[in-house]
């Protein structure tokens, strides 16, 4: 009998060995990060393609009649004006066809390099990467309720990303610190993601300065001449809509578009109060504002890589606060999709939107609305994809591994339908035939740990069981998660040399300027 027979008789002879077994392997530490998601399943379209050529008319109509700001940015302005648009002033009326002509130097797909290269993940096309909440001013929690979040607060959260299967990046500002200077925070929080995770992450944006530093300090992450030859960062650039380019944004956008690192264009709209109250409406300006800013990166450099963005929410008209997970947010996510496929632009929206207070049932019917809608938008790249909560002015611990542990129905749910011989089951249809039953089958025995996807957070237990541990609810669940995975964190390896380059940059950074706190 060999080695292998007699643990099997002894697992059947110990009653509860193979559930003491799989209970070990699901509560083992893991470190591993899912790929990032690539679709078998179609894209969700809602236009037509008449609808479709209406909204691009009319988008560039905009572009060409009524035009787009560039406040206190003389450089862009001439940009502009040498590219062949009309200046009159801070106003920029781009012709016909220009702008759409620009964005076709922009690479559909490009991939961002992590410094664990396993981590790369590849932006565009069929493929979905997911990245945590980004800059709320307070976080919350059971134990501390909400406050102002703390630079300990951001690596925490760091960790918890690093810590999470389904999430493929490490995000930027997860939260604000406000205990640091405003003048150095990027510093701190660029730190933490370059040496508490090694999956890819995100450039400041703040200032054109703090722009620069994201640059130099991921040349001493990765290397100067891999920087040059590769796209290492992405960054979020705002449109202050309606039709305006700050010259903060810009700024950085410039720096980014040169170094050849990524840039989300993404107009910022609450329907209703910086964008018309309808879904092509606002889709037209979506689409005007998207056109200017991607151009405009086009004119800093041909080839650097952007994704074409829309944060789309509505407004309660009673409240004239933001609402989430409402249908025609749905539509106008579904609309931009289709629109930045045309571009041939990778595309970014959606996330774990909610309005509400706590993690709690508004919070999951609005965020899993808003997930589930992203998905089928077929969205490339989704910021705050766990963690949001309170119209993003809140990180939230429990809710960050609630929507965390969630995102793996959207890996599951984008493989579609296996249909090899596997899939198809008939060997075991054969096996069991009439009254029978499929537990103990060989098709069962040789699937069921990959067949159905399972939360590694939620109770399935019987009644008296969950009642006899307590009666936690799923916030009370996620709190413990969230204690055990900041106990089990183990910061990844990196070169001490690297390391200490890094801590000397910051260190000097912060030594050459007084705080300043606005």
């Amino acid at each position: 009998m060999s080695d292998m027979d007699v643990a099997a008789g002894a697992g059947r002879r110990v009653r509860g060995g193979g559930g003491s077994a799989r209970r070990a392997e699901r509560t083992a530490v893991s470190l591993d990060t899912a790929k990032f998601i690539q679709r078998n399943i179609p894209n969700f379209e809602i236009l037509n393609d008449e609808a479709l050529e209406i909204i691009e008319w009319n988008a560039e109509t905009v572009l060409e009649e009524i035009g787009v700001n560039f406040p206190e940015n003389p450089e862009a302005l001439k940009r502009w004006k040498d590219a062949g648009a009309d200046v009159q002033g801070e106003r920029v009326r781009i012709p016909r066809g220009l702008a759409r002509k620009l964005c076709a130097t922009a690479p559909s797909t490009f991939t961002q390099h992590a410094r664990n290269s396993a981590r790369n993940v590849d932006i565009g096309g069929r493929n979905l990467v997911l990245a945590p909440v980004y800059g709320p001013p307070f976080v919350r929690d059971m134990e501390g309720g909400r406050r102002y979040a703390t630079i300990e607060d951001f690596r925490n959260f760091v960790k918890l990303g690093y810590m999470s299967k389904w999430l493929h990046h490490s995000g930027g500002t997860v939260c604000e610190p406000t205990d640091v200077a405003v003048n150095k925070r990027h510093l701190d929080m660029l730190h933490a993601h370059m040496t508490l995770s090694d999956k890819p992450f995100m450039g400041s944006v703040t200032e054109p300065s703090r722009a620069e530093d994201s640059v130099e300090m991921a040349k001493l992450l990765f290397g100067s001449d891999f920087v040059d030859q590769n796209t290492v960062m992405t960054s979020l650039i705002n449109i202050n809509s309606p039709l305006t380019f700050d010259s903060i944004m810009m700024g950085a956008l410039e720096v980014y578009a040169k170094a050849n690192q990524a840039a989300i264009v993404s107009p910022f709209i609450v329907g209703g109060a910086m964008a018309p109250v309808t879904v092509a409406g606002t889709l037209t300006q979506v689409l005007a504002e998207v056109l200017a800013g991607v151009a405009y990166s086009q004119l800093i450099r041909k080839g650097a890589p952007v994704i074409f963005g829309a944060f789309v929410t509505s407004i309660d008209m009673n409240s004239g606060a933001p609402t989430f997970g409402t249908p025609e947010a749905a539509h106008i996510t579904y609309g931009a999709g289709q629109l930045a496929r045309r571009l041939g632009l990778p595309y970014r929206s959606g996330g774990s939107f909610c309005g509400s207070k706590l993690p709690d049932a508004q919070a999951a019917y609005e965020t899993a609305n808003s997930l589930n809608m992203a998905l089928l938008a077929g969205v490339n790249f989704m910021l705050h994809a766990c963690g949001w909560l309170e119209g993003g002015l809140v990180s939230s611990y429990e809710k960050f591994v609630m929507d965390a542990d969630q995102l793996g129905t959207l890996h599951h749910l984008a493989q579609g339908i296996f249909m090899d011989q596997n899939g198809q089951g008939m060997d075991a249809i054969r096996e069991v035939g009439p009254g029978g039953h499929y537990l103990g089958c060989e098709h069962t025995q040789a699937n069921f740990k990959s067949a159905f996807w399972r939360s590694d957070l939620f109770d399935y237990k019987p009644f008296e069981t969950w009642a006899e541990e307590g009666s936690r609810d799923t916030m009370q669940l996620a709190n413990e998660r969230v204690k055990k995975q900041l106990a089990d964190y183990q910061q990844p390896a990196l070169d001490e040399g690297i390391r200490e380059s890094l801590d000397e940059y910051v260190a000097k950074k912060k030594a050459s300027m007084p705080d300043a706190f606005i």
